[in-house]
This record gives C-alpha cells, sequence and structure tokens, in this order.
C-alpha cells in the first residue's frame, strides 16, 4: 500500500470584479476498494458562503460552493492524504475476447451490462466514427482475452503517440491528435474513448492524479505535477479495468483516482457560473508527494 499527500491549486485573477460565483469541484480523491482518503480538505478564498458535499450521478464526491462577496482573485486549494493499492487481482484470469464481448452486448440481460451501455454512446468531447474503430482494429488483438488485448493496446499506443504539454486545448479535435500523434494525456485518454466506443466496447474517463518524478539528481520543483487522465474498461461478469494510454500500463498503486464519467466535462476539476469578472488569468498549481520513502517504478509523463 502507499501512502499520499496531494494538493490542488486553482488561482483565478479577474479583470473586472467579479459580484457573486456558483461552482462545482470535482476534486475529492474517491474512496473505493483500491484508495481510501483519509484525510480532505478544502479552503475557498474568498470564504464562500455556501457549501455542500455530495455524490453525483455518476459516484464522485462533489464539494459545490458559492461566493457572494465581490472579488477579483478566486483561491481554491484542496488537500487530501490517500492510500492506494494495487488493483485487485481476480481469482481466475479474463478469458473472454473483443469480439465475444461484442456478440454478449447485443443482447444485454444483467444490470451491470446494462449500466455499461451508458458508456458506449457519443458525449460533448466524444463522437465515435469509422476512422477512430478502424484505428482501434489495428491496436487491439480482438481474439485475445480481453485485458490483455487492451494492455497491448495502451503498450503501442504509447510507442506511437508523443506526449507534447501545450501541443493542444480541450477543444483541439480528435482527429488532429489522431493525424498528428501527439497530445496529453487527456487527448489520448479521449481518442482512446472514441475508438472503443466505435468498436462498440464500453469505456469511460477516470480523473485523478499520478505522482511526477523529477529527473536523476534533479530536485522535483512545486506545482510540477498535474491532473492525469486514463480509460476504464468493460468485461462483462468481471467489471471494470483501468489503463493508462499515456504511460502503456495498467494502473498500479501510483494512480489516485478524484472522479469517472463519459468524458472530461463530467470531472472537471472546477466549472461554473459567475457573474462580472471579464478576461482572466489562471493558474494551476498541483503537487503529490509519496510519504516515506518512494520506490519509483517505471517512468511517468
Amino acid at each position: 500500500m502507499a501512502e499520499y499527500s496531494v494538493r490542488h491549486l486553482t488561482h483565478y485573477t479577474y479583470e473586472k470584479e467579479v459580484s457573486h460565483c456558483l461552482n462545482l469541484a470535482h476534486l475529492c480523491p474517491t474512496s473505493n476498494d483500491r484508495q481510501i482518503c483519509r484525510e480532505l480538505k478544502i479552503q475557498i478564498l474568498p470564504k464562500p458562503k455556501y457549501t455542500e458535499f455530495r455524490t453525483d450521478y455518476f459516484g464522485n464526491t462533489v464539494y459545490s460552493f458559492a461566493v457572494e462577496i465581490p472579488h477579483k482573485v478566486l483561491s481554491v486549494t484542496a488537500e487530501a492524504k490517500v492510500s492506494t493499492s494495487e488493483p485487485e487481482k481476480k481469482k481466475s484470469p479474463v478469458s473472454i475476447t473483443a469480439n465475444e464481448i461484442l456478440k454478449k452486448l447485443k443482447s444485454v440481460q444483467e444490470k451491470d451490462d446494462i449500466e455499461s451501455m451508458e458508456f458506449i454512446g457519443d458525449s460533448l468531447f466524444v463522437n465515435r466514427s469509422t476512422s477512430y474503430r478502424n484505428f482501434l482494429e489495428k491496436y487491439l488483438p480482438m481474439d485475445k482475452p480481453y485485458t490483455e488485448g487492451v494492455l497491448e493496446y495502451v503498450r503501442r499506443f504509447r510507442e506511437d503517440f508523443k506526449f507534447k504539454a501545450g501541443s493542444t486545448n480541450i477543444y483541439t479535435p480528435l482527429d488532429e491528435v489522431l493525424e498528428k500523434k501527439e497530445g496529453v494525456c487527456q487527448d489520448f485518454t479521449h481518442l482512446s474513448i472514441a475508438a472503443f466506443r466505435s468498436m462498440g466496447l464500453p469505456c469511460k474517463y477516470v480523473s485523478g492524479y499520478i505522482e511526477t518524478y523529477p529527473p536523476p539528481g534533479k530536485p522535483k520543483l512545486r506545482g510540477s505535477d498535474a491532473t492525469h487522465a486514463w480509460i476504464s474498461v468493460y468485461c462483462p461478469g468481471e467489471g471494470w479495468f483501468d489503463f493508462d494510454p499515456t504511460n502503456g500500463k495498467a494502473i498500479t498503486d501510483e494512480y489516485i483516482h478524484t472522479s469517472l464519467g463519459r468524458d472530461f466535462s463530467d470531472v472537471s476539476p472546477l466549472k461554473g457560473i459567475l457573474f462580472g469578472g471579464g478576461k482572466h488569468k489562471l493558474k494551476v498549481e498541483v503537487d503529490v508527494s509519496q510519504l516515506g520513502d518512494p520506490t519509483v517504478i517505471g517512468n511517468h509523463i
């Protein structure tokens, strides 16, 4: 089991005064069968008049708040301590293939199978197309045990796609990401989801954190970590399995889960409505530190 301290700062500076704002934050690590959120503290400046923790449609813990004091600066700091473990190993390996899953999902009867269908259609940032299906056919072996096949997919993906910070934004078309074969974790996750859904395979967007390690001998810079994103795929009778296209691996205890949904629009760290403000500047700092002596495994982006 690994123990992490997470600090996520979001700082807005507005050109004009904001009279009041209403906000929704997906900044709360989830407690589930793989991790436990032991401490959580969220500080808002200016101090909000109303705050509330609730569970959203997808089971995520969401923090909503309203600031009714006129302000030109808004600062949101979320701090958490989280214990994580390796994903639970199944007693028997998954044997069903992607081809068999497609056949099974044509006539769903089980509750979990029916619920998985919600993650097979289009969403705000993900549209299905023949080009994405053709892309997946080249990367995913359809006749291998499904989890082995998806692991092969993410490994091939990492080999062919280049991580390049600043090369895209949230509105960059996925066709452009596929053509240039470069982007960031958000792009790679959306493209992978589009590919699996275009094939007819359920796929979720998962948001969270993974610690970024500095080069040997170099100090870690404050704010050098970032939010991360990966995919979760469904296997009938077995459940959901998480894989990281950006790093070409199945998730480990190095991954901290905050929220899941159909795509980024369901799990945005902070969104809301404000009155006034004009143009703004945004600063985001994320720090993920392992408590105790960390064991560095592999390479992280």
